[in-house]
């Protein structure tokens, strides 16, 4: 039961880490085509991608919290049983540290971006005052 628990959440968690590529792909790209040459863009909207369905999987699928359905817990001596409702919080934990993991990446790469636009507009900027004869 424990290793479908594992399965599932690992599919769901590439589903939403999916969606949220999906979402974010367009923005990616065009702040990616901005601030980097466009020859090595591609790439690296590629590996951005491919860090979103990393951490995402890894934020969502808490292999570390399975251990309480397969040992003893020291507070009720026991396994804890996997239910239903348990299922369902499993689920819903999955969602929602998918989530969270992407969204803290996505934040991390829009600070950045966002800096290093600011820098090629000062360049532009200055690149343009210099070719303007006085």
């Amino acid at each position: 039961m424990v290793i479908a628990l594992l399965a599932s959440t690992f599919v769901i968690a590439f589903a939403v880490a999916s969606i949220v590529v999906l979402v974010f792909n367009k923005s990616i790209d065009s702040i990616l085509k901005r601030v980097v040459p466009a020859d090595i863009s591609s790439a690296w909207a590629r590996y951005l991608r491919f860090a979103v369905y990393v951490v995402g999987i890894g934020g969502g699928v808490r292999v570390w919290d399975f251990e309480k359905y397969l040992t003893a817990q020291d507070p009720y001596k026991g396994v804890v049983e996997l239910t239903p409702d348990r299922w369902v919080l499993e689920v819903y934990q999955t969602i929602i540290g998918t989530l969270q993991s992407t969204a803290m990446l996505l934040l991390v790469f829009f600070v950045f971006a966002l800096v290093a636009v600011v820098i090629v507009r000062i360049f532009e900027t200055r690149a343009t005052k210099a070719e303007v004869p006085k």
